[in-house]
Parts: structure tokens; C-alpha cells; sequence
């Protein structure tokens, strides 16, 4: 016999968050998405996509990151990075991965450095 999931952990389909549009763009575009113009709420967390088959969800990251001054990138990633670990464990806690999508290398890399076990890439779709 299995376990049902916990309730909380059962994708549910809602409306995206903020009304940003470039970051709804980049979020639905995620390949293999599986809620296209919607976030995917996990968990109490909306995340900004899903891939249902590779139990992965996404947060979105559309920060123009390489116009900052390098200050600003180190406050930037310093403010991110511990949402992204509390956003990651929301994820595992239901049995799902985590990956961020960022529109450059130069971002993926200062998250990187100070998280390395982050699954960071970068949207080429974006």
C-alpha cells in the first residue's frame, strides 16, 4: 500500500504572483512546463514552474544582474541565496527538486559561489 502526499504537497494550479511580464514570460516558457501561465502551489510556496514527470519545481530569478555595480551583485545574491535554500527545502519536504533559472552566467556564477549545491541554469529560452 502507498502513502497519499500531504495535501500541502500536491501541485495546485494558481495564478502567477506580482504582474511582472517579463518574469511570467520566462516562467511559462520553462521547457516541459506543466501549469504554462500559472504558478505551481507546493508546500504553502508558489513556485513560478513546474516538470511534473521530473519532480522538478522552478524559481525564477530575471534580474538585468550583469548592468550591477559588483556591490550591488553582492547584495543581490547575499538577499537571494537564503530564500532559495528555505525555497529549496520547502520543495524536498514534499519529494520534489529545485532549480533556478537566471538570464546570465555572470548571476548563476555569484550564486553558485556562494551556494554550490544550488541546481542553477541559465534561461536560454529567457
Amino acid at each position: 500500500m502507498t502513502s497519499q502526499p500531504r495535501p500541502e504537497c500536491i501541485p495546485r494550479m494558481v495564478r502567477h504572483l506580482g504582474g511582472d511580464a517579463l518574469h511570467d514570460t520566462c516562467a511559462d516558457k520553462v521547457p516541459n512546463n506543466g501549469f504554462p501561465g500559472f504558478d505551481a502551489l507546493v508546500n504553502g510556496k508558489h513556485f513560478d514552474a513546474i516538470q511534473i514527470r521530473a519532480g522538478m519545481l522552478w524559481e525564477i530569478k530575471t534580474d538585468n544582474f550583469d548592468t550591477y555595480s559588483r556591490a550591488l551583485q553582492d547584495i543581490v545574491v547575499g538577499k537571494q541565496v537564503p530564500e532559495l535554500r528555505r525555497e529549496r527545502e520547502l520543495a524536498r519536504a514534499c519529494g520534489f527538486n529545485f532549480r533556478v533559472g537566471v538570464r546570465s552566467a555572470t548571476h548563476m556564477a555569484a550564486l553558485e559561489e556562494l551556494e554550490p549545491t544550488l541546481d542553477v541554469v541559465v534561461m536560454d529560452w529567457c
